[in-house]
Parts: structure tokens; C-alpha cells; sequence
């Protein structure tokens, strides 16, 4: 899949998957399967990292995943999410960061908001270098906004929201997140843009979704956001694998002789 995909696929009708991917040893395993994009995303801060919200991300580690990512599946379209602020710090800075990004193996990167960093959406795109925005909860603002709150509920912000995607279209964006947004304006938005959007909770109305890998495996069972389907319960698969293990090695039916090398 390539840049170009993206529109062909909303073109056809056909949905769009994309997955996010953090590691070396999770990105084989998806190299091998039908998803057409990973995004390593800043929430790596959080899944992997153990921090609270995504503001902990920084360039560096985002780019030591994206090159572990790229190493593993280097079949698959890569996003790399542009961390807190590092879009915010003047042009020069910003395009280090971006340099950083794309020569750790991503393919395009994903900046969130549109007001007050047009001018740098602008020149990114116009140096080659494709992006993809977010819109509606947007994590890194999430001291502003006051916590994980779907956001659009109200009219005039509807209408924002609206009017933003439209100017990250216009800015040369080639493909748009939307994250947790009523399912309507979701659908309206879709409808108006001839770039395609990718939903996480924003419902089915969308020409794609993304979800977070460790999400769908369920590999935190306290976490079950209304938007979330947990495809296998993954926690308990891996505890009750460690658990069979120890139990093994304490009576001592592991290793067996198969597992030996001879003398």
C-alpha cells in the first residue's frame, strides 16, 4: 500500500484498516497479515512506556519505534504520530522532527489539530512528505479539553470540526483520523471530503478504522471503552501460558527429554 491507495480505496468503496504497532516482535506478526497500515502513535508512551496521557512522548522515542516497527513489517504502509509540541517549536524544528520521523522508516506522519500550525501542515506536505491529520479528541490537547471526552456534541463545535477537516484537505492532508466523535458528524464529514477518514470511535460511517493493537487483543482487561471490541481475551491467554509454564517447571515436567540436548 502506498500513499495513492488511500484515496483508490475510497474511490472503490473499500474500507480502510490500520492497526497501531509499537515494537519489532508485534510487527512481524502483522507484516504477515491482511491490515493495510500500522501507526506507531504516541500512545506508545502510555501502552508501552507506562505513562498516563501521550504528552511523555518525545521525537526520540518515537523514532526508536517507528525504526523497530519498519523493521518488522516492511511490507506495510507506516504513519509515525508527530509528538506534544514537537510541531509547535517554529518551522526549523519542527522539520528536524519530521527528517527524524521519516528516516526511522515511516511513510508519512500524523500531526493532530489544524489551528495555528497551517502554514507548517503546508510546508511539510509541500517538501514531500505526506500527512495525515487527527481531528476530534485529540490526546495531546487533553489538558485542555478536560479529560477524554467525545468531543462535537454541540452544534458550533460540529461545525468546527467540519470546517477544520475541510482545511486540512485544502492543506494537502491526505487522509484524516477521527477520533470520538457522534457517528452522524463522522458520517458528514466523510461525505464532504474526496480524502478519506479513519474512525476510532467515531463510528461506521468512515472509509476506515484504526484501533489499537493491544485493545483488540485485550490485553487490558479494566480498559472497555464504549467503542472497543476485544477480539480474543489476551491477558488471561498469556497469564494462563506463564502460569502452565511455572507449573511445569515445579514438577518438574518440563523440560522433557525433547527439549534436552545429548551428551
Amino acid at each position: 500500500m502506498n500513499v495513492h491507495d488511500f484515496l483508490s480505496k475510497k474511490k472503490e468503496n473499500k474500507k480502510i484498516t490500520m492497526l497501531t504497532c509499537y515494537d519489532y516482535w508485534s510487527a512481524k506478526i502483522l507484516n504477515e497479515t491482511d491490515v493495510d497500515c500500522l501507526l506507531v502513535g504516541d500512545s506508545l508512551s502510555m501502552v508501552m512506556h507506562g505513562y498516563n496521557d501521550t504528552t511523555h512522548a518525545t521525537i526520540d522515542m518515537m523514532a526508536l519505534h517507528c525504526k523497530s516497527v519498519s523493521k518488522g513489517a516492511p511490507n506495510k504502509y507506516l504513519v509515525g504520530d508527530m509528538p506534544f509540541l514537537s510541531f509547535r517549536k517554529g518551522l526549523s524544528s519542527t522539520m528536524s522532527a519530521v527528517e527524524k520521523i521519516m528516516q526511522s522508516g515511516a511513510h508519512c506522519v500524523k500531526i493532530e489539530g489544524v489551528k495555528g500550525h497551517e502554514e507548517i501542515i503546508e510546508h511539510i506536505v509541500s517538501s514531500g512528505v505526506p500527512v495525515m491529520g487527527h481531528l476530534g479528541l485529540t490526546p495531546q490537547s487533553i489538558h485542555a479539553l478536560g479529560g477524554h471526552k467525545v468531543q462535537g456534541k454541540e452544534s458550533e463545535h460540529q461545525d468546527r470540526i467540519l470546517n477544520e477537516a475541510k482545511k486540512l484537505q485544502d492543506l494537502g492532508c491526505f487522509s484524516l483520523v477521527l477520533e470520538c466523535i457522534p457517528k452522524s458528524l463522522a458520517t458528514q464529514i466523510s461525505s464532504k471530503l474526496f480524502i478519506p477518514t479513519i474512525g476510532i470511535g467515531a463510528g461506521s460511517g468512515v472509509d476506515g478504522q484504526v484501533l489499537v493493537l493491544q485493545d483488540l487483543l485485550g490485553m487490558s482487561p479494566s480498559f472497555q471503552p464504549k467503542f472497543l471490541k476485544q477480539y480474543i481475551n489476551g491477558f488471561e491467554m498469556i497469564q494462563s501460558a506463564v502460569n502452565e509454564y511455572v507449573c511445569e517447571v515445579n514438577d518438574r515436567s518440563f523440560p522433557e527429554e525433547k527439549h534436552s540436548y545429548g551428551d
